[in-house]
C-alpha cells in the first residue's frame, strides 16, 4: 500500500532476551498467529532500527507496543498518544532512540501517521531472561484484544 491509504500497523517493540522487555515483541508474535483485518500488517519490531521505516511509512495509523519504566505496577497497560520523541515514556533500553527518531523525522517531513502507544508498565531486568513475569503475561489476551480492536476502529 502507499503512503495514505489508511493502512494501520501494529508494531511490537522488545527484546526478549531482558525478559519482560520483551512484551512488544510478544503481542505481536501472538497477533500474528490469528487473521489479521484487512489492511492491517502487524510487525514484531525487535530492539527497533531503521528497517522499521518502511512499514512505518505506509501505515497512515501506527499502534505501538511497549515496555515501560513508568513506576506503574506490572503489568499495568496504558493508552497514550505521543506526538514527539519526549512525550514517550522512559524505556529499559536504546531501542527507543531510532524509534523515536522516526516518528519525529514524519511529523518534521508533514503528515505523519496516528500514532498509538500502549505501554506495559515492566520492572528493570535483574539478569538475563527469557520469558515474561506472571502479571506481565496476565495483562496480555487484554492487551492483544485492545490493540486489535484499535485497529478495527475507524
Amino acid at each position: 500500500m502507499s503512503p495514505g491509504s489508511g493502512n494501520a500497523l501494529i508494531l511490537g517493540i522488545g527484546n526478549v532476551l531482558l525478559g519482560d522487555e520483551g512484551v512488544g515483541a510478544e503481542v505481536a508474535r501472538r497477533i500474528l498467529e490469528g487473521p489479521l483485518p484487512d489492511g492491517v500488517e502487524c510487525v514484531d519490531g525487535g530492539t527497533g532500527s531503521f528497517v522499521l521505516l518502511e512499514p512505518m511509512r505506509r501505515a497512515r495509523r501506527v499502534v505501538l507496543v511497549d515496555a515501560a519504566l513508568d513506576g506503574g505496577a506490572p503489568g499495568t497497560v496504558r493508552r497514550l498518544t505521543p506526538r514527539f520523541s519526549r512525550d514517550y515514556p522512559r524505556t529499559l533500553t536504546a531501542h527507543d532512540i531510532g524509534l523515536k527518531d522516526l516518528l519525529d523525522a514524519f511529523h518534521l517531513l508533514g503528515d505523519p501517521p496516528e500514532v498509538v502507544l500502549y505501554a506495559v508498565s515492566v520492572l528493570p531486568p535483574a539478569d538475563l531472561a527469557l520469558g515474561l513475569s506472571p502479571p506481565v503475561s496476565a495483562a496480555l489476551p487484554d492487551l492483544v484484544r485492545r490493540v486489535l480492536a484499535e485497529v478495527a476502529a475507524p
